[in-house]
This record gives structure tokens, sequence and C-alpha cells, in this order.
């Protein structure tokens, strides 16, 4: 399966810092999902319009079953993920994000402000994590049962 992974992130786009989230997803959805996956790896500022324009395109090619973005779902001024998400998304499938929050809420209170939603254009999902990589092992590994379903309901199956 082929995986695109988007980190969202201004500071490690601009080599401020490494990106430790993206790598992260890597990690955890291998072992989770117990099977072979190849990704496809982008770093890009947190601006909207370049967030969508990347969604769209990597949907739109259609060689990726999910896309997995982390970063920009809080509530600051430059966290725009969820908006961006929401430009292109055809469907959206709010159960995901709802599930972080509430996984993470017993671990730090703070969780509820996190935005992070997810959806379908085409046959792709889409799915924001948080840019926390500890927070993308606590959210990711109980939503692999339900990535699994969606993208065979996606594919026709």
């Amino acid at each position: 399966m082929k995986v695109a992974r988007i980190t969202l992130s201004d500071r490690a786009s601009a080599g401020v810092y490494a990106d430790r989230s993206g790598p992260e997803i890597e990690r955890v959805f291998c072992e989770a999902w117990g099977g072979e996956v190849d990704f496809e790896a982008h770093l890009l500022p947190d601006e909207r319009g370049l967030i969508a324009e990347t969604l769209r395109n990597v949907c739109e090619r259609g060689e990726c079953a999910l896309v997995i973005t982390t970063g920009g779902t809080g509530p600051s001024a430059r966290d725009v993920t969820p908006e961006a998400t929401h430009d292109v998304l055809e469907k959206e499938l709010p159960g995901f994000g709802e599930a972080m929050r509430m996984l993470s809420f017993a671990k730090v209170p703070t969780a509820i402000l996190s935005r992070a939603t997810a959806g379908i254009r085409g046959k792709t999902l889409i799915l924001n994590l948080p840019g926390n990589p500890r927070a993308i092992g606590e959210c990711l590994p109980p939503l692999v049962p339900a990535i699994r379903e969606a993208l065979r309901h996606l594919a026709g199956e």
C-alpha cells in the first residue's frame, strides 16, 4: 500500500529543526498496520492554499489510498490544516478526530483544543493527526481498524 504523509510546520519546513512527526507516522503506522507500506513524504509550511493544493494533487493522482497529515490542528493563527482539509474533502468523517481527542484527553486535558478531522476525496482517505510525535504514537494505532474498514469501502469491497 502507498501512503502519503504530510508534515505541516513552518519551522521544520524552513530547516529550523528536523521533522520528527513524519518519520514517527511511518514507524507507528508500519508497526500497527502489520504489512508493507510505501511512504511518500511531504514537508510544508502552514499555508492553507499550499496544503489544500498538495492534498488535491496527491488524491487526484490516485496512487495513495491514505494521506496522513501531522501538525497544524491547534488553535493558533497559523494552524490551518483542518481548514485546508475541509477545502478538499468530499465527505467528512469526524469520528476520527473525536476518537483522537477522547484518547488524548485522559492523558493531556488540553487535547480538546485539537481540531483534527478526517474525510474522503475520491478514493483517498485523508486523516489529520496532531503534530506531537508522542501523540501520534497514542492516537494512530487505535485508529487502524477504522482506517482498514474505510479503505475497504473506498476500494469498493
